[in-house]
Protein backbone atom coordinates (compact mmCIF):
# COMPACT_ATOMS: atom_id res chain seq x y z
CA UNK A 1 0.00 0.00 0.00
CA UNK A 2 1.30 3.59 -0.51
CA UNK A 3 -0.04 6.10 1.29
CA UNK A 4 -0.41 10.19 1.05
CA UNK A 5 -0.44 11.37 4.73
CA UNK A 6 -1.79 14.90 4.82
CA UNK A 7 -0.26 15.94 7.82
CA UNK A 8 2.79 15.04 10.12
CA UNK A 9 1.56 16.70 13.20
CA UNK A 10 1.99 14.56 16.74
CA UNK A 11 -1.15 12.42 15.15
CA UNK A 12 0.55 12.00 11.49
CA UNK A 13 3.91 11.00 13.19
CA UNK A 14 3.02 8.09 15.24
CA UNK A 15 0.98 7.01 12.44
CA UNK A 16 4.70 6.96 10.46
CA UNK A 17 5.80 5.24 13.49
CA UNK A 18 3.84 2.76 14.32
CA UNK A 19 3.25 1.98 10.44
CA UNK A 20 7.32 1.81 9.62
CA UNK A 21 7.88 -1.63 10.68
CA UNK A 22 5.00 -3.47 8.80
CA UNK A 23 6.11 -4.76 5.62
CA UNK A 24 2.51 -3.72 3.91
CA UNK A 25 3.35 -0.47 3.98
CA UNK A 26 5.38 -0.07 1.06
CA UNK A 27 5.88 3.89 0.97
CA UNK A 28 4.01 6.87 2.65
CA UNK A 29 4.19 9.94 1.41
CA UNK A 30 5.05 12.70 4.97
CA UNK A 31 3.27 15.67 3.76
CA UNK A 32 2.87 18.46 5.39
CA UNK A 33 2.84 23.08 5.28
CA UNK A 34 5.59 22.97 7.53
CA UNK A 35 8.33 20.76 5.62
CA UNK A 36 11.13 21.04 8.52
CA UNK A 37 8.28 19.44 10.78
CA UNK A 38 7.92 16.79 7.77
CA UNK A 39 12.06 16.27 7.27
CA UNK A 40 11.95 15.88 11.45
CA UNK A 41 9.60 13.04 11.40
CA UNK A 42 11.72 12.10 8.25
CA UNK A 43 15.10 12.00 9.98
CA UNK A 44 13.26 10.09 13.30
CA UNK A 45 12.25 7.41 10.49
CA UNK A 46 16.12 6.63 9.82
CA UNK A 47 15.99 8.95 6.98
CA UNK A 48 14.56 6.40 4.60
CA UNK A 49 14.09 9.27 1.78
CA UNK A 50 12.34 6.75 -0.80
CA UNK A 51 9.78 4.88 1.52
CA UNK A 52 9.33 8.37 3.41
CA UNK A 53 9.62 10.72 1.21
CA UNK A 54 8.92 14.38 2.15
CA UNK A 55 6.59 17.11 0.09
CA UNK A 56 5.12 20.64 1.24
CA UNK A 57 1.26 20.35 1.15
CA UNK A 58 -1.17 23.24 1.43
CA UNK A 59 -4.29 21.07 2.24
CA UNK A 60 -6.64 23.84 1.91
CA UNK A 61 -5.17 23.60 -1.98
CA UNK A 62 -7.84 20.38 -3.41
CA UNK A 63 -5.57 20.43 -6.69
CA UNK A 64 -2.19 20.38 -5.04
CA UNK A 65 -3.49 17.38 -3.14
CA UNK A 66 -4.64 15.65 -5.93
CA UNK A 67 -1.14 16.29 -8.00
CA UNK A 68 0.47 14.60 -5.11
CA UNK A 69 -1.28 11.54 -4.94
CA UNK A 70 -1.05 11.16 -8.50
CA UNK A 71 2.78 11.79 -8.76
CA UNK A 72 3.31 9.30 -5.86
CA UNK A 73 0.56 6.59 -7.36
CA UNK A 74 -0.89 6.06 -3.83
CA UNK A 75 -3.75 4.12 -3.09
CA UNK A 76 -5.06 5.89 0.11
CA UNK A 77 -4.94 9.47 1.26
CA UNK A 78 -4.81 9.36 4.51
CA UNK A 79 -5.73 12.47 6.70
CA UNK A 80 -4.50 13.31 9.51
CA UNK A 81 -4.79 17.17 9.46
CA UNK A 82 -7.69 19.89 11.26
CA UNK A 83 -11.03 19.05 10.08
CA UNK A 84 -11.08 22.27 8.41
CA UNK A 85 -9.58 20.76 5.64
CA UNK A 86 -11.77 17.31 5.32
CA UNK A 87 -13.95 18.43 2.49
CA UNK A 88 -10.56 19.26 0.32
CA UNK A 89 -8.86 16.16 1.14
CA UNK A 90 -11.98 13.86 1.13
CA UNK A 91 -13.46 15.44 -2.66
CA UNK A 92 -9.20 15.01 -3.92
CA UNK A 93 -9.51 11.47 -2.92
CA UNK A 94 -12.79 11.08 -5.19
CA UNK A 95 -11.28 12.90 -8.16
CA UNK A 96 -8.01 10.57 -8.09
CA UNK A 97 -9.94 7.56 -7.92
CA UNK A 98 -8.20 6.48 -4.19
CA UNK A 99 -9.37 5.61 -0.87
CA UNK A 100 -9.99 7.89 1.44
CA UNK A 101 -9.13 8.10 5.46
CA UNK A 102 -9.84 10.42 8.27
CA UNK A 103 -10.21 10.45 12.39
CA UNK A 104 -12.53 13.38 12.16
CA UNK A 105 -15.50 13.99 9.84
CA UNK A 106 -16.09 17.19 7.86
CA UNK A 107 -17.31 20.17 10.48
CA UNK A 108 -20.84 20.80 12.13
CA UNK A 109 -22.59 24.14 11.74
CA UNK A 110 -24.37 25.29 14.74
CA UNK A 111 -28.34 25.72 14.21
CA UNK A 112 -28.50 29.54 13.71
CA UNK A 113 -31.74 30.11 16.05
CA UNK A 114 -31.74 27.41 18.54
CA UNK A 115 -28.31 25.69 18.80
CA UNK A 116 -28.58 24.25 22.08
CA UNK A 117 -31.76 22.08 20.95
CA UNK A 118 -31.63 21.55 17.34
CA UNK A 119 -28.94 20.50 15.27
CA UNK A 120 -27.83 22.60 12.00
CA UNK A 121 -24.93 21.13 9.82
CA UNK A 122 -23.89 17.85 11.86
CA UNK A 123 -20.75 16.46 12.17
CA UNK A 124 -20.09 14.28 8.79
CA UNK A 125 -23.43 15.61 7.04
CA UNK A 126 -20.92 16.62 3.61
CA UNK A 127 -19.65 13.14 3.69
CA UNK A 128 -22.82 10.72 4.32
CA UNK A 129 -24.39 13.23 1.40
CA UNK A 130 -22.08 12.21 -1.61
CA UNK A 131 -21.86 8.45 -0.61
CA UNK A 132 -23.99 7.40 -3.17
CA UNK A 133 -21.45 8.63 -5.37
CA UNK A 134 -18.39 7.18 -3.91
CA UNK A 135 -20.19 4.05 -3.81
CA UNK A 136 -21.26 4.27 -7.51
CA UNK A 137 -17.99 4.58 -8.61
CA UNK A 138 -16.40 1.85 -6.32
CA UNK A 139 -14.59 3.57 -3.99
CA UNK A 140 -14.64 3.75 -0.10
CA UNK A 141 -13.96 6.62 2.52
CA UNK A 142 -13.60 5.51 5.85
CA UNK A 143 -14.53 8.17 8.27
CA UNK A 144 -13.98 8.21 11.97
CA UNK A 145 -11.20 5.82 12.61
CA UNK A 146 -8.79 7.37 14.86
CA UNK A 147 -9.40 6.50 18.62
CA UNK A 148 -12.53 8.19 19.60
CA UNK A 149 -14.19 7.78 16.84
CA UNK A 150 -12.80 4.76 15.34
CA UNK A 151 -11.41 1.93 17.84
CA UNK A 152 -14.55 2.84 20.26
CA UNK A 153 -16.78 2.88 17.03
CA UNK A 154 -15.66 -1.08 16.40
CA UNK A 155 -16.31 -1.92 19.73
CA UNK A 156 -19.85 -0.66 19.41
CA UNK A 157 -19.91 -3.25 16.64
CA UNK A 158 -18.31 -6.11 18.67
CA UNK A 159 -20.88 -5.09 21.64
CA UNK A 160 -23.67 -5.78 19.39
CA UNK A 161 -22.51 -8.71 17.69
CA UNK A 162 -21.15 -10.54 20.78
CA UNK A 163 -22.00 -9.66 24.23
CA UNK A 164 -25.72 -8.09 24.00
CA UNK A 165 -28.96 -9.16 23.17
CA UNK A 166 -30.80 -5.98 23.20
CA UNK A 167 -28.62 -2.39 23.74
CA UNK A 168 -30.39 0.56 25.93
CA UNK A 169 -27.52 2.85 25.62
CA UNK A 170 -23.64 3.40 24.52
CA UNK A 171 -21.71 6.12 25.63
CA UNK A 172 -18.17 7.00 24.58
CA UNK A 173 -16.06 7.71 28.24
CA UNK A 174 -13.30 9.66 27.98
CA UNK A 175 -11.11 9.80 30.76
CA UNK A 176 -6.53 10.08 32.07
CA UNK A 177 -4.78 11.51 34.86
CA UNK A 178 -2.32 12.86 32.75
CA UNK A 179 -0.21 15.84 33.77
CA UNK A 180 2.58 18.14 32.44
CA UNK A 181 5.18 19.73 34.28
CA UNK A 182 6.27 22.68 33.69
CA UNK A 183 3.16 24.28 32.32
CA UNK A 184 -0.07 25.95 33.36
CA UNK A 185 -2.35 25.33 30.69
CA UNK A 186 -0.75 22.64 27.54
CA UNK A 187 -3.81 20.97 25.89
CA UNK A 188 -2.02 17.38 24.78
CA UNK A 189 -4.02 17.12 21.57
CA UNK A 190 -4.41 20.00 18.90
CA UNK A 191 -6.06 22.90 20.37
CA UNK A 192 -7.66 23.49 17.25
CA UNK A 193 -9.47 20.69 17.48
CA UNK A 194 -10.21 20.55 21.00
CA UNK A 195 -11.78 24.64 21.27
CA UNK A 196 -14.13 22.95 18.28
CA UNK A 197 -15.04 19.95 19.89
CA UNK A 198 -15.81 21.32 22.96
CA UNK A 199 -17.82 24.61 22.46
CA UNK A 200 -19.80 23.43 19.91
CA UNK A 201 -23.35 22.24 21.11
CA UNK A 202 -22.89 18.71 21.66
CA UNK A 203 -24.91 15.92 20.07
CA UNK A 204 -27.34 13.46 21.47
CA UNK A 205 -28.79 10.31 19.91
CA UNK A 206 -32.28 8.75 20.84
CA UNK A 207 -34.18 6.38 18.90
CA UNK A 208 -37.31 8.39 19.83
CA UNK A 209 -35.63 11.87 18.99
CA UNK A 210 -33.19 11.35 16.69
CA UNK A 211 -30.19 13.64 16.75
CA UNK A 212 -30.77 16.80 19.16
CA UNK A 213 -28.26 19.06 20.94
CA UNK A 214 -27.66 20.74 24.46
CA UNK A 215 -25.82 23.32 25.98
CA UNK A 216 -21.77 22.46 26.37
CA UNK A 217 -20.41 21.32 29.58
CA UNK A 218 -23.67 19.60 30.45
CA UNK A 219 -24.58 16.13 32.35
CA UNK A 220 -21.77 16.01 34.45
CA UNK A 221 -21.20 12.61 35.56
CA UNK A 222 -18.27 10.76 37.42
CA UNK A 223 -17.08 7.90 35.95
CA UNK A 224 -14.71 5.10 37.90
CA UNK A 225 -12.00 4.64 34.76
CA UNK A 226 -9.68 1.34 34.92
CA UNK A 227 -6.09 0.79 35.77
CA UNK A 228 -5.33 3.20 38.41
CA UNK A 229 -6.80 6.31 36.51
CA UNK A 230 -9.83 6.16 38.98
CA UNK A 231 -13.06 8.60 39.18
CA UNK A 232 -13.12 11.39 36.99
CA UNK A 233 -15.70 14.05 36.15
CA UNK A 234 -17.07 13.70 33.03
CA UNK A 235 -19.37 16.05 30.42
CA UNK A 236 -21.39 16.12 27.35
CA UNK A 237 -18.87 17.35 24.44
CA UNK A 238 -19.14 17.26 20.42
CA UNK A 239 -18.08 14.40 18.82
CA UNK A 240 -18.08 12.07 15.77
CA UNK A 241 -19.08 8.64 17.57
CA UNK A 242 -22.97 10.18 18.05
CA UNK A 243 -23.11 10.79 14.33
CA UNK A 244 -21.59 6.99 13.74
CA UNK A 245 -23.33 4.89 16.01
CA UNK A 246 -26.95 5.14 15.33
CA UNK A 247 -26.29 4.30 11.50
CA UNK A 248 -25.42 0.94 12.20
CA UNK A 249 -25.68 -0.17 15.73
CA UNK A 250 -29.30 -1.04 17.25
CA UNK A 251 -29.61 1.40 20.48
CA UNK A 252 -31.65 3.54 22.22
CA UNK A 253 -29.39 6.09 23.27
CA UNK A 254 -25.40 7.18 22.29
CA UNK A 255 -23.55 9.87 23.95
CA UNK A 256 -19.70 11.09 24.54
CA UNK A 257 -18.51 12.60 27.64
CA UNK A 258 -15.39 13.61 28.34
CA UNK A 259 -12.86 14.57 31.14
CA UNK A 260 -12.00 18.33 31.17
CA UNK A 261 -11.64 19.15 34.33
CA UNK A 262 -12.88 21.98 35.62
CA UNK A 263 -9.54 24.31 34.96
CA UNK A 264 -9.87 23.79 31.48
CA UNK A 265 -13.34 24.14 31.40
CA UNK A 266 -12.65 27.54 32.07
CA UNK A 267 -9.99 28.29 29.82
CA UNK A 268 -12.71 27.20 27.36
CA UNK A 269 -15.32 29.02 28.50
CA UNK A 270 -12.94 32.52 28.53
CA UNK A 271 -11.88 32.01 25.26
CA UNK A 272 -15.29 32.10 24.10
CA UNK A 273 -16.24 34.76 26.17
CA UNK A 274 -13.51 36.91 24.35
CA UNK A 275 -14.11 36.15 20.75
CA UNK A 276 -10.80 33.92 20.77
CA UNK A 277 -12.18 30.73 19.44
CA UNK A 278 -13.08 32.52 16.56
CA UNK A 279 -11.85 30.60 13.39
CA UNK A 280 -12.69 33.53 10.69
CA UNK A 281 -9.80 35.79 10.35
CA UNK A 282 -10.25 39.17 11.52
CA UNK A 283 -8.05 42.35 10.58
CA UNK A 284 -5.02 42.75 13.64
CA UNK A 285 -3.14 45.91 12.56
CA UNK A 286 -3.26 45.65 9.38
CA UNK A 287 -2.56 41.57 9.30
CA UNK A 288 -5.44 39.13 8.61
CA UNK A 289 -5.33 36.69 11.36
CA UNK A 290 -7.78 34.44 12.74
CA UNK A 291 -8.11 34.24 16.55
CA UNK A 292 -7.98 30.43 17.23
CA UNK A 293 -4.23 30.33 14.93
CA UNK A 294 -3.16 33.03 17.71
CA UNK A 295 -4.11 30.57 20.79
CA UNK A 296 -2.71 27.86 18.99
CA UNK A 297 0.24 29.39 18.14
CA UNK A 298 0.89 30.40 21.81
CA UNK A 299 0.58 27.36 22.79
CA UNK A 300 3.50 24.55 22.89
CA UNK A 301 2.94 21.83 20.14
CA UNK A 302 1.23 18.52 21.71
CA UNK A 303 3.64 16.47 19.43
CA UNK A 304 6.82 17.90 21.63
CA UNK A 305 5.49 17.36 25.06
CA UNK A 306 5.91 13.64 25.48
CA UNK A 307 9.05 13.70 28.00
CA UNK A 308 6.75 16.27 30.25
CA UNK A 309 3.79 14.23 30.05
CA UNK A 310 3.20 11.48 33.17
CA UNK A 311 0.36 9.44 33.38
CA UNK A 312 -2.28 7.21 31.66
CA UNK A 313 -5.25 7.72 29.47
CA UNK A 314 -8.09 6.00 28.69
CA UNK A 315 -10.20 5.73 26.02
CA UNK A 316 -13.49 3.59 26.35
CA UNK A 317 -17.30 2.63 25.32
CA UNK A 318 -19.90 2.31 27.91
CA UNK A 319 -22.51 0.19 27.31
CA UNK A 320 -26.10 -1.00 28.82
CA UNK A 321 -28.26 -3.24 27.93
CA UNK A 322 -29.69 -6.86 28.20
CA UNK A 323 -27.48 -10.77 27.39
CA UNK A 324 -29.51 -13.77 28.21
CA UNK A 325 -32.41 -12.49 29.57
CA UNK A 326 -30.34 -10.65 32.53
CA UNK A 327 -28.72 -6.88 32.75
CA UNK A 328 -25.63 -5.99 31.68
CA UNK A 329 -23.49 -3.32 31.63
CA UNK A 330 -19.96 -3.39 30.49
CA UNK A 331 -17.19 -1.09 29.49
CA UNK A 332 -14.50 -1.59 26.80
CA UNK A 333 -11.37 0.64 26.81
CA UNK A 334 -8.13 1.18 26.12
CA UNK A 335 -5.37 2.32 28.71
CA UNK A 336 -2.31 3.92 26.92
CA UNK A 337 0.75 4.69 29.68
CA UNK A 338 2.41 7.90 28.55
CA UNK A 339 6.11 6.60 29.39
CA UNK A 340 5.52 3.18 28.03
CA UNK A 341 4.43 4.98 24.58
CA UNK A 342 7.67 7.79 24.62
CA UNK A 343 9.54 4.64 25.44
CA UNK A 344 8.35 2.45 22.15
CA UNK A 345 7.63 5.09 19.95
CA UNK A 346 8.72 8.15 20.98
CA UNK A 347 4.93 9.36 20.91
CA UNK A 348 3.31 10.70 23.46
CA UNK A 349 0.05 9.01 24.88
CA UNK A 350 -2.81 10.58 23.48
CA UNK A 351 -1.09 11.41 19.51
CA UNK A 352 -0.08 7.56 19.91
CA UNK A 353 -3.15 5.81 20.76
CA UNK A 354 -5.22 7.63 18.53
CA UNK A 355 -2.84 6.97 15.65
CA UNK A 356 -3.14 3.13 16.45
CA UNK A 357 -6.26 2.51 14.63
CA UNK A 358 -5.76 4.18 11.32
CA UNK A 359 -2.49 2.47 11.34
CA UNK A 360 -4.27 -1.17 11.70
CA UNK A 361 -7.12 -0.37 9.32
CA UNK A 362 -4.90 0.21 6.40
CA UNK A 363 -3.51 -3.31 6.82
CA UNK A 364 -6.88 -4.69 7.27
CA UNK A 365 -8.12 -2.90 4.15
CA UNK A 366 -4.78 -3.80 2.53
CA UNK A 367 -4.97 -7.43 3.09
CA UNK A 368 -8.96 -7.53 1.64
CA UNK A 369 -9.95 -8.15 5.40
CA UNK A 370 -12.43 -4.82 5.57
CA UNK A 371 -13.71 -3.80 1.96
CA UNK A 372 -16.93 -1.62 1.04
CA UNK A 373 -17.72 0.90 -0.93
CA UNK A 374 -19.07 4.49 -0.15
CA UNK A 375 -18.79 6.73 2.77
CA UNK A 376 -18.34 4.18 5.83
CA UNK A 377 -17.88 4.34 9.52
CA UNK A 378 -15.57 1.77 11.76
CA UNK A 379 -19.13 0.33 12.62
CA UNK A 380 -19.59 -1.33 9.15
CA UNK A 381 -16.89 -3.70 9.39
CA UNK A 382 -16.48 -7.03 11.20
CA UNK A 383 -14.75 -5.89 14.51
CA UNK A 384 -12.80 -8.94 15.72
CA UNK A 385 -9.96 -9.08 13.12
CA UNK A 386 -9.38 -5.37 14.27
CA UNK A 387 -9.52 -6.29 18.38
CA UNK A 388 -6.77 -9.18 17.35
CA UNK A 389 -4.75 -6.92 16.19
CA UNK A 390 -4.74 -4.85 19.14
CA UNK A 391 -2.33 -6.52 21.51
CA UNK A 392 0.02 -7.13 18.54
CA UNK A 393 -0.03 -3.16 17.59
CA UNK A 394 0.88 -2.53 21.49
CA UNK A 395 -2.74 -1.49 22.11
CA UNK A 396 -4.72 -4.08 24.01
CA UNK A 397 -8.09 -3.62 25.10
CA UNK A 398 -10.01 -4.51 28.07
CA UNK A 399 -13.54 -5.59 29.11
CA UNK A 400 -14.69 -4.66 32.30
CA UNK A 401 -17.95 -5.85 34.05
CA UNK A 402 -20.08 -2.47 35.26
Amino acid sequence: MKILLVGVGGVGEAIAVIAKPKRWAEQIVLADYNLERAQEVQKKLGDDAARFPVEFIDAGRQEMVEALARKYGVDLIMNAVDPIFNKQLFDAAFNVGVTYMDMAMTLSEPHPTDPYHTPGVKLGDYQFAKSAEWEKKGLLALVGIGVEPGMVDVFARYAQDHLFDEIEEMGVRDGANLTIEGYEFAPNFSIWTTIEECLNPPVIWEKDKGWFTTEPFSEPEVFEFPEGIGPVEVVNVEHEEVLLMPRWIETRRVTFKYGLGEKFINVLKTLKLLGLDNKEKINVKGVMVAPRDVVAACLPDPAHLGDKMKGKTCAGLWVKGMKDGKPRQVYLYQVTDNEESMRRWGCQAVVSQTAFSAVIAMELLEQGLWKGAGVLGPEAFPPTVFMERMEEYGFPYGIKEM
